[in-house]
């Protein structure tokens, strides 16, 4: 630590988080080991107002805590905002490097004028942190440089309501078309399951334990900031509020083919609500396969079907009948049934009525939760190509929907396109997610456009990830 007085020719080495600010004001080590007497007691803790010189960043009310050597402090309950390391007179902070207890790097920033180092989020509770700063000033003997460390502690979080997250696309075994892209199944992480490979259109989807309303902008920030997904190759994307207890987390396009998905929940330990802090969630890890689309031509009555661009085959197709339009706008594969029931009354279509249908479809692949799929229809074989006759399906040949059966998989994209009927929703049936454009989908984050972001494995995480 640097002597008693580098630290008044420096002024205070501060920390503040939110309305908490930690100081280094205190008796400090001289160069040659001595301890000079201190300057008379100080009071412990203080309240001040606005940081000086703060650019509007600290102007509330703050706890203001002064410190012996060596710089190690507890910061107090409620100190949940992100964590400012910065100077209050002349100097420069020239490197900055914050780790958590198993040396994760902190993400940060440090201002333009180099006396100021900010946290991307809040520190969670319970957690040990060491700074390491580099100090630059200018005094009579030429320019100085020393190395700082600080000691920060996080409190336990209060006992009381935990928000945890599950997050999916789900792992486990996978087989056939659904082997993974590395090749084999040899267990995943710690003896769990070997990831599930998906399509390059599968949302990730996170289902909190408890709401966190709309109104409460702040606790939404602070969830959101806390959910990390990471792709390796790198994609662009953010989180979406579908409702009070569930987001989306969709890349801008498309994830890229064959890549390695990562999402952690960060909010073990973060102070959601004065009565909500977060608790230990599972992550998750997936792999994407090809890029494989399928593109129906309602008005072609013509499905083609690519894979990473190379047009693998185009089937003639039926499609919905007026009356019963098949939706337009892309959609994800979100299962498939080698054999499945399917009866017009799961439609609203009343039994006994000219409409009515009870029918074993073989290879159906759903794309809606209210049933509609993409199957065999060998009842259709002369409308095929020419005709739409279905009551929403995609109906083609036994041979040619066998072929799509084994072709796709879950997360794949299935688009239709030249349509007569209303646009696939975004979220209550199925995952429409794609229907909206990248600038409404981030009106749906509490971060808006600052929350797209490209994500790596390797880069600079977030608290407590």
């Amino acid at each position: 630590m640097p002597s008693r007085r580098y630290v008044q020719g420096w002024g205070a080495l501060s920390l503040a988080v939110g309305a908490v600010l930690v100081t280094t004001a205190a008796a400090q080590p001289s160069d040659d080991g001595r301890t000079p007497g201190a300057a008379g007691p100080e009071p412990a803790v203080v309240m001040v107002g606005a940081c000086p010189g703060d650019g509007g960043l600290c102007r509330v009310p703050r706890t203001t805590v002064f410190l012996d050597a060596p710089a190690a402090v507890t910061l107090p309950a409620g100190a949940t905002h992100p964590l400012d390391l910065a100077l209050r007179s002349p100097g420069r902070l020239t490197d900055v490097t914050v780790t958590d207890r198993r040396g994760r790097r902190i993400a940060g920033r440090t201002g333009a004028d180099g006396t100021r180092w900010t946290s991307d989020a809040g520190l969670p509770a319970g957690g040990a942190y060491t700074a390491r700063l580099v100090l630059e000033e200018t005094g009579p003997g030429g320019p100085r440089r020393r190395v700082v460390r600080i000691a920060v502690r996080t409190p336990k979080a209060p006992a009381g309501e935990r928000l945890t997250v599950v997050f999916s696309p789900h792992e486990g075994p996978a087989e056939g078309p659904h082997a993974g892209p590395r090749g084999g199944s040899h267990g995943g992480p710690r003896g769990g399951p070997e990831p599930r490979t998906y399509g390059v259109g599968q949302p990730v989807t996170a289902e909190l334990s408890h709401p966190v309303p709309a109104h409460d902008l702040a606790a939404r920030r602070a969830v959101e900031r806390a959910l990390d997904v990471r792709s390796e190759p790198r994609a662009e994307g953010a989180w979406h509020w579908v409702d009070a207890d569930t987001l989306h987390y969709r890349p801008r396009t498309y994830w890229p083919a064959r890549a390695t998905v990562r999402v952690r929940s960060g909010l073990d330990g973060v102070r959601v609500t004065d009565r909500l802090h977060g608790g230990p969630s599972r992550p998750l890890t997936f792999f994407t396969g090809a890029r494989v689309e399928a593109v129906t031509d309602v008005a072609a009555h013509e499905m083609r079907v690519y894979r990473d661009g190379r047009l693998l085959r185009v089937i003639p197709v039926t499609t919905g009948k007026r009356g019963f339009r098949t939706r337009v706008g892309t959609k994800v594969v979100l299962g498939k049934e080698s054999l499945v029931r399917m009866r017009g009354d799961s439609i609203g279509i009343a039994r006994g009525s000219r409409e009515f249908y009870d029918l074993k479809v073989r290879w159906a692949t759903r794309v809606t939760w209210s049933g509609e799929y993409l199957h065999a229809a060998p009842w259709s074989l002369d409308a095929q190509g020419s005709t739409d006759v279905s009551h929403g399906c995609t109906g083609m040949s036994t041979e040619a929907a066998r072929w799509f059966f084994r072709t796709v998989r879950e997360g794949d994209l299935v688009r239709v396109v030249n349509g007569y009927g209303k646009t696939m929703t975004p979220f209550d049936n199925g995952y429409g997610d794609w229907n909206l454009g990248w600038p409404e989908w981030l009106r749906g984050s509490a971060l808006g456009a600052a929350t797209a972001r490209t994500g790596a494995a390797g880069s600079p995480l977030r608290p407590a990830l």
